[in-house]
């Protein structure tokens, strides 16, 4: 019984990490393009419009890049996930980021 429930609280614990979702603020062409109904012309745009506008205050902000619409939006809205780059891991991902999108 006891390695039933250690399983199960081992399984939960795990289960929520890996539903995390995509960091639209930080994630890299290719992170993105791994979401359903993102291909790379769209990956393009929202590393584009991150890159010219600053980071998405909210999933709903992903609205304002050109080729997501409400379907793609609602398609991946379980998906993403907007938290503020708040480590230096995740700013030199934004940094990096930028720097390929300005260099095509």
């Amino acid at each position: 019984m006891r390695i039933q429930l250690l399983f199960l609280v081992v399984f939960f614990v795990l289960s929520s990490v890996v539903h995390a979702g995509v960091n639209i603020n930080t994630a890299s062409q290719s992170e993105l393009e791994a979401l359903k109904g993102v291909g790379p012309a769209k990956a393009k745009a929202i590393i584009e419009y991150r890159t010219q506008n600053g980071l998405f205050g909210s999933v709903d902000d992903l609205a304002k890049v050109n080729g997501i619409g409400p379907g793609t939006l609602n398609q991946i809205r379980n998906e993403i996930t907007v938290d503020n780059a708040s480590t230096a891991e995740e700013q030199e991902k934004v940094a990096v980021g930028q720097k390929e999108a300005s260099n095509p």
